[in-house]
């Protein structure tokens, strides 16, 4: 399913599984047919992109953006019927509760509000200290988890809100929660953490070498798809903690997962801005999407020590301007200019203050102590480059790459 013009950061399947709903950093969110794989209705409402999106259960729709903005819609209508805009910063994920009355929302003002499907009103839940990436219902509604760049895996009980804090090694960048009320987290090293319903560990799977940006389980819990930064979406048996196979194929950098009530068909939204469905199982791909791999972006790279490093960078920036921007801005021209400076592009309001000029020395302290140390309130993923020697490989890589 082609439609967007940029990056798929989000999607949902309705509960019949014959309606699609997609969000995309070209600031729209569209609702698909998967009969036709054709677009019914592209809703255009947010400011910024589209991080989240799902259906409420009674034929409505939410979607949520960088903005800070929850838009609550109607199929056909051509606005929103309510706007939630208690956030302060992006909201980057979105859950519904499993009697369909309460909407939460995880965002990057380190807060999860509880918004009221009925009656509009809405709580905040405080306690994370960084940016909360994700957020997800218990099956019996009573609980609800969140996940952070604070290292903190948070389970709240509702309704009065108190929280049991779990202590992770790394940022989380994503949770999911099986049928059967096992948390399920992604994290920064590409590492999937099982827990319990009351937070008690319960196993752990390499899904891949690359943070971890999306997850989905399998309506009947036997399956989790992973997808990575590096753009690949690992296939993991729940049960046997193991990775059964990986896609490739996904038009890029996979920024979104969603799995069809069949437990086998899984829909991958791409830094390309298409949508493809895979057989999970056999991982081979379905429908429409049996088309040409994309060109490596660093294919004329081959050999080059610092492009290896700079492929983990490829799912959101691009080396040149003429490329479809993605979700960061191009690097084209990167050393010498400020930080935040770059025309046509949506910085972070904390970034615009900084007195940073990109050079070799600066773009390897970035990735030495981390962005949310080196640049507080940015909008990149949480990621360090341990090697003294693979940060000089990537700044004279990008010396060669992006003046040209």
């Amino acid at each position: 399913m082609a439609g967007h013009g940029g990056p798929v950061r989000a999607i949902a399947v309705s509960g019949d599984g014959r309606t699609v709903l997609s969000g995309s950093f070209d600031t729209a969110a569209i609702r698909w047919s998967l009969a036709t794989e054709s677009a019914e209705q592209v809703l255009r409402f947010h400011s910024g992109a589209v991080n989240a999106v799902a259906f409420l259960g009674d034929g409505r729709m939410a979607t949520a953006g960088a903005d800070g903005r929850i838009a609550i819609w109607t199929s056909g209508r051509p606005q929103p019927d309510r706007v939630f805009a208690d956030h302060t910063g992006p909201i980057v994920g979105l859950a519904v509760s499993p009697d369909a009355s309460r909407l939460a929302s995880a965002s990057w003002d380190h807060t999860v509000r509880l918004s009221s499907l009925s009656d509009g009103s809405s709580r905040v839940l405080q306690g994370h200290s960084q940016n909360v990436n994700g957020v997800a219902f218990a099956p019996d509604g009573q609980s609800l988890v969140s996940v952070g760049y604070d290292l903190t895996v948070r389970i709240w009980r509702l309704p009065d809100g108190s929280a049991e804090v779990v202590t992770v090694p790394l940022p989380l960048n994503a949770v999911a929660i099986s049928p059967d009320g096992e948390i399920v987290t992604g994290a920064a090293d590409g590492k999937l953490r099982m827990m319990s319903a009351d937070g008690k560990a319960s196993g752990e799977v390499m899904a891949g070498a690359t943070p971890i940006v999306a997850l989905a389980v399998s309506h009947d819990g036997a399956l989790i798809a992973a997808a990575a930064i590096d753009g690949t979406v690992a296939i993991v048996d729940r049960k046997a903690r193991s990775v059964l196979r990986t896609l490739a194929g996904l038009g890029g950098p996979a920024w979104s997962v969603a799995f069809l009530p069949d437990g086998v068909t899984l829909l991958t939204g791409g830094a390309d801005g298409k949508i493809r469905r895979w057989n999970a199982l056999t991982g081979a791909a379905a429908g429409s999407n049996v088309v040409g791999t994309p060109g490596d972006p660093l294919a004329g790279f081959a050999g080059d020590h610092g492009a290896e490093v700079f492929r983990a960078c490829v799912a959101c920036h691009t080396l040149s301007e003429t490329e479809v921007q993605r979700a960061g801005p191009t690097l084209a021209g990167l050393f010498g200019r400020k930080i935040a400076s770059l025309p046509g592009y949506r910085f972070s309001d904390a970034l615009k203050t900084m007195d940073i000029v990109w050079t070799p020395e600066t773009v390897s302290k970035l990735f030495e102590i981390g962005p949310n140390a080196y640049t507080p309130g940015t909008k990149m993923p949480e990621q360090q480059i341990g090697s003294a020697e693979d940060r000089r490989a990537l700044t004279d890589f990008l010396a060669r790459a992006t003046s040209r």
